[in-house]
């Protein structure tokens, strides 16, 4: 059953706005318009996207947007009520961002985002002026029901869960789609889009965006601006593909995320599993050059960063510097440490992923199965506030409660609470005073995008002169820290040093507390020591400017291609260019095919004339009768070029009385059907194949969907029907496999699309070409007209053939030269066609323009 087309749900979204100037725009920002429900009647004509002409230029970035859900603001009705008072949120990320980035001035930082509470209509236009001319905020406003549905709904309900591995099997378990939720989050996200328009300077401006609430933001920014410098950075995981597919909207979401120049990532994890799921949703796949990855989509290169984000050194050991700080600290050395407790902690947000009841169980099992740690070990559990609602918030903090009380009142005493819970907001410099008086902390999480904690636990105790007194530490006193981590956390594979876990087994996570606080002093220096180097050099602003510098690496091509906007709503992207590589024009080559009389056609079969996913690989009888058309003209000259053998072209082609044929990439050809085959190089002997059959049997053995193809001069290994994935991965052993055991042999080792190829030296489509050209001019024939289509890497030596024989006798001067391939990607050729059926098109076209000519 095929499900509804989201297609246009660009439609959801207003446009009646003209567009914005291209220059820079006034301090002064309109207040935009709140909208009550999902907005419509966006024009979604391609042609109006903004296409900057290649002779476009931008200057050094001195400018740049960063856009999240919130805005790095603290907000506060004034006690009079009458306006509002706002100050810097110096706990967002994204003010640590800019601070980490320093204070150049030629960077300007401009924010765009939500408030943390409603501004009244009337206050929006006042607070929007106050923001920009202050913090160089831009404000969205929300309606309240248009932010609960967007955010509370979809985000929270839905991406959320799924993007944490949880699946809603049932209505109570996690969020089942909800196509009003989805209206709402686009909606929102074009009104972000609008916002940002109202400042951007497309030319210059760099525009980060920062976590999942704003995925499909790219694509309308894409659209306005199809140059625009834009970096997507996910701050959550990303799901396994198989997970991740069962999203409706799968892949509006991965072609939105497309639309930008680069896309962070976390860990190798996250990025790995959104490669895959453009391979296996959309088709894409990537290439590692010189260390940086990329998939290349529609001819434009998407670029994908790995970097864990940091923690503002800066202002951690500022914080630890504060008097407050110091007080803390002496208050719960008493607490803990005068009384010969140790302390563990755990600092976690209350949520169902965090882990919190899991880590509360280890310590329960810690206290059972080590009696000796009864009255000398203590958990301190800070929960912070639930940033989500519903129901499953209250059940783990129903579970967490029972669970502490269970805990105390089972190894508690009067003078003895072994796990100490908190669960109201404490001050920064109270958390870091926790921290420096911890022996260890736990982090359980179920899953979690990256987790800062063990970050800040690790700067916290290095300490400084003042703390290291408090706690009656001597100068140049080595540091400890130790770190019980989950595995499935972003910062744990960063952290070499702690102690990873499987928060799921209880056991594993109660005896990795005991080692931890068993462990040797001078092994728990070496761990912090290293710890403290990496995350001390990994700060926010190495994370900031690394993730820009590759932004602008990535977007540095962007002036010298050609850009236009195809598709509608959320399937839009952008294609871009070489100026010099263009689609091939119907009108354009028939005319040339008209004005000329000696004529030169060479073609690929699969994947060119035939589908690759075709099943029946066999010609059409359309097919059949446009080569005979072609062929049936005598100023023609046409050719099949193939990787196929030729029994299988006699057979299929048997028909096709005046039509040439090339066999095996050129190993064999014959002019037309009434003359023998001949070879174009010297056939050897395939004594090789008894050495190569069984390593592509092993292969084929030990990869489903996997077939060999065994030719006269040529063995395949072909992949097609195989897991992608797993496929590619076998291809890449087996090339290397072959090529190691066929070393002494005059045959050479080549991939290409689903296949790998064992083929004698010397042989390839190039030669094929060559030949024909060598033969029409040895018959007093230099052809005036060339047309050459292939899809592949083997068909791009004919395209370097022709292209080089175009100076020489073989081809007449002024000759039309038509070298195409199948699809946008980097070629030889000069020009493209989409896909088979407008190759079918093109040479039903030319069929009919020879008819003609027959006929005349």
């Amino acid at each position: 059953m095929v499900s509804r087309s989201y297609s246009n749900l660009f439609e959801l979204a207003s446009g009646d706005s003209p567009a914005p100037s291209f220059g820079r725009m006034s301090r002064r920002i309109p207040r935009i318009m709140t909208v009550a429900g999902i907005m419509s009647n966006l024009d979604d004509d391609p042609s109006e996207s903004v296409c900057s002409d290649p002779s476009s230029s931008t200057s050094q970035h001195d400018r740049l947007i960063i856009v999240a859900n919130q805005l790095p603001i603290r907000v506060q009705r004034k006690t009079d009520g009458k306006g509002w008072l706002f100050n810097w949120d110096e706990n967002s990320l994204l003010l640590q961002l800019k601070d980490g980035l320093g204070q150049e001035d030629d960077i300007e930082v401009i924010y765009v985002g939500c408030l943390k509470e409603e501004i009244h209509p009337n206050e929006q236009d006042e607070v929007s002026q106050i923001l920009l001319e202050t913090f160089n905020c831009v404000p969205t406003f929300l309606q309240s029901d248009l932010f609960s549905k967007y955010y509370h709904g979809f985000c929270k309900q839905q991406l959320w869960p799924l993007f944490h591995y949880m699946l809603p099997l049932s209505p109570d378990l996690g969020g089942r789609f909800n196509r009003s939720l989805w209206q709402a989050y686009v909606s929102v996200n074009k009104i972000f889009a609008d916002r940002i328009m109202e400042v951007i300077n497309p030319e210059d401006d760099f525009v980060w965006i920062h976590d999942y609430h704003l995925m499909v933001l790219p694509t309308f920014l894409r659209k306005r601006f199809n140059r625009v410098k834009l970096g997507f950075f996910l701050h959550s995981p990303f799901p396994s593909s198989e997970i991740y597919k069962t999203l409706p909207i799968r892949e509006e979401l991965l072609r939105a995320l497309l639309n930008s120049d680069l896309i962070g990532f976390h860990t190798f994890d996250y990025a790995r599993h959104f490669l895959s799921c453009c391979s296996r949703m959309l088709g894409l796949s990537y290439e590692s050059k010189r260390g940086y990855i990329g998939i290349e989509y529609y001819g434009r290169t998407v670029s994908i960063k790995i970097l864990p984000v940091g923690i503002h050194m800066t202002q951690l050991e500022s914080v630890l510097s504060l008097s407050e700080t110091e007080a803390k600290v002496i208050e719960l050395i008493k607490q803990f440490k005068e009384k010969g407790m140790t302390m563990l902690l755990g600092v976690d947000d209350m949520d169902i992923f965090k882990g919190i009841s899991l880590k509360l169980l280890a310590m329960e099992q810690l206290l059972v199965q080590h009696p000796e740690w009864q009255g000398k070990v203590v958990l301190v559990q800070i929960a912070n506030p639930a940033r989500g609602k519903g129901k499953d918030v209250k059940e783990v903090q129903n579970e967490t409660k029972s669970t502490v009380e269970r805990i105390n009142g089972m190894f508690g005493t009067p003078d003895y609470t072994p796990v100490v819970f908190i669960d109201e907001p404490l001050k920064f410099y109270e958390r870091i005073a926790y921290y420096v008086v911890a022996e260890c902390c736990l982090v359980t999480a179920v899953r979690d995008g990256m987790n800062l904690i063990p970050y800040e636990y690790i700067i916290s105790r290095q300490g400084n002169e003042a703390l290291d007194k408090v706690l009656g530490l001597e100068p140049n006193t080595q540091k400890k820290s130790m770190l019980v981590v989950s595995e499935f956390i972003g910062c744990s594979p960063s952290l070499s040093g702690a102690i990873r876990v499987n928060p799921w087994n209880i056991d594993a996570v109660a005896d990795a507390m005991d080692c931890a606080l068993e462990m040797a002093e001078p092994e728990k220096q070496l761990r912090h020591e290293k710890h403290y180097r990496y995350v001390s050099t990994h700060d926010v602003g190495y994370w900031a400017r690394s993730f820009l510098q590759d932004l602008e690496r990535t977007c540095k091509d962007h002036v010298r291609r050609r850009c236009w906007g195809i598709g509608f709503g959320l399937s839009f992207r952008v294609v871009a260019l070489d100026p010099n590589f263009r689609k091939l024009s119907m009108e354009h080559i028939v005319s040339a095919y008209k004005r000329t009389t000696t004529r030169a056609i060479l073609l690929d079969y699969d994947g060119t004339l035939m589908p690759q996913a075709s099943i029946d690989k066999g010609p059409s009888s359309k097919t059949i009768d446009i080569l005979n058309k072609l062929c049936k003209n005598k100023n023609n000259m046409v050719f099949i070029v193939s990787a196929r053998s030729r029994a299988t072209l006699g057979e299929w082609f048997s028909s096709c009385e005046k039509l040439g044929m090339a066999a095996e990439h050129g190993c064999f050809l014959r002019l037309n059907r009434d003359v023998e085959w001949e070879t174009c190089v010297p056939i050897v002997e395939c004594s090789w194949k008894q050495i190569a059959e069984p390593v592509m049997k092993l292969y084929t053995e030990t990869t489903d969907g996997s077939t060999i193809e065994d030719k006269e001069t040529a063995m395949v290994w072909c992949y097609e029907d195989a897991d992608p994935d797993f496929g590619s991965c076998q291809a890449k052993e087996l090339l290397d496999h072959l090529e190691s055991v066929l070393a002494n042999e005059p045959v050479t080792v080549k991939s290409g699309q689903n296949i790998v190829e064992v083929k004698p030296q010397g042989v390839s489509k190039g030669l094929v070409a060559k030949r024909l050209l060598s033969t029409m001019h040895g018959s007093g024939i230099s052809p005036d007209f060339v047309l050459c289509i292939g899809d592949d890497r083997s068909d791009e030596d004919m395209f370097e053939v022709i292209s080089s024989s175009m100076a020489g006798p073989c081809i007449a001067p002024n000759a039309e030269v038509f070298a195409c391939t199948v699809g946008r990607k980097p070629s030889k050729a000069k020009y493209y066609l989409d896909d088979t059926v407008e190759i079918v098109r093109l040479m039903k076209g030319l069929a009919c323009v020879s008819d003609q000519e027959e006929s005349e």
